[in-house]
């Protein structure tokens, strides 16, 4: 590019000379072309001063020369001046802006080296934990079988606890990484996914379980969505005890979708409610690190929706997805009129 400015600036130069009194025109285009290519190619300093000075050097002595046989007036070279000021003070803006766009680069170059060193340790952690967690639950439960007296069944039932505290957190560390990829998304039937996750849970506690959904078919990670409703569901059973209710509530009105996990337990304090939806946990989450309402919002942000929080119809705690979508991707199931499907409790 510098040899094609070079070899149009020289004719511009000749039209110049040859074009006494119309000079203003070619002088204009070597000075515009010089911006250009300024503008758009990276120059060493030294090159750049060596540019000015020379259209500067060649210009001023044909001005000066027409000047001095008549054929323009004396203030007309005035433009020389001018125009290298110009000159200098784009030069100096460009500059700048080379150096903005280094460092933005060198940034962002540092962030993306930053956070997959950050995923690697992530995935790393957990899948090294895994071994020696499964080990150690291993010979806790062999204690248990081992020991009948109520104090070794007490610690070690304190143990696994701690064990399976460790694991869901190791786990929740690599769903949140895995929440950062592309997913692809697909048509699925949301009334058969959430009985089918209520269903997975109904062993796990001694609760009252039931899911009652009228969403259809809509597009969506179900993989994802299952990860954000394990996290407000295993939140419910924590916060719950034998006999309470839990509930997957699902509907569809003409804005959007909604799917709700409605608990009859302590419930949550109105004055936490900001915090829930500023982002911080407002009561102490189950695994006691956060991790699982960071899920939750992740997967609300990649379904381009929001949390819903509020209070149960019998005083504990209802959190949601709601979901814009005006347009249904399917028909929905009318909402059965004898109530919600239950589940056996474990």
């Amino acid at each position: 590019m510098a040899r094609v400015w070079i070899a149009f600036a020289a004719v511009n130069v000749v039209l110049m000379w040859y074009l006494p009194g119309q000079e203003t025109v070619p002088f204009h285009l070597v000075w515009i072309s010089l911006a250009l290519v300024y503008g758009f190619t990276t120059w060493r300093l030294s090159w750049m001063v060596a540019a000015l000075v020379a259209v500067t050097t060649t210009t001023g002595l044909i001005l000066a020369h027409h000047a001095a046989v008549g054929e323009i007036r004396w203030e007309e070279t005035s433009e020389e001046p001018l125009m290298t000021v110009v000159f200098g003070v784009m030069a100096w803006h460009v500059h700048r802006r080379h150096l903005l766009l280094h460092e933005m680069r060198r940034i962002g170059e540092a962030e993306r080296d930053r956070a997959h060193r950050q995923e690697l340790l992530v995935r790393l952690a957990s899948h090294e934990l895994r071994t020696p967690l499964t080990i150690a639950r291993g010979y806790t439960e062999l204690l248990r079988t081992a020991h009948d007296d109520p104090s070794t069944l007490a610690d070690t039932a304190v143990v696994l606890e701690e064990l399976d505290k460790v694991s869901r957190i190791a786990h929740r560390l690599v769903t949140l990484m895995q929440l950062e990829q592309q997913h692809p998304v697909r048509p699925v039937d949301l009334d058969t996914e959430l009985a089918r996750i209520a269903r997975r849970w109904a062993p796990t506690a001694d609760r009252e379980w039931s899911c009652r959904s009228a969403i259809g078919l809509t597009r969506v990670n179900p993989e994802r969505l299952e990860a954000a409703l394990d996290c407000l569901i295993e939140n419910a059973v924590k916060f719950t005890g034998p006999g309470d209710r839990i509930a997957l509530v699902g509907h569809r009105d003409a804005a959007g979708w909604t799917v709700e996990v409605i608990d009859s337990g302590v419930g949550i304090p109105p004055e936490a409610v900001p915090d829930l939806l500023a982002g911080q946990p407002g009561r102490p989450t189950a695994t006691g690190t956060g991790l699982g309402w960071a899920i939750v919002r992740a997967v609300a942000a990649t379904l381009h929706g929001r949390i819903t929080v509020g209070s149960g119809p019998s005083g504990g705690a209802r959190i949601g997805l709601r979901v814009p979508e005006p347009t249904p991707a399917g028909p929905a199931r009318p909402v059965p009129a004898d109530g919600p499907v239950s589940f056996a409790s474990g």
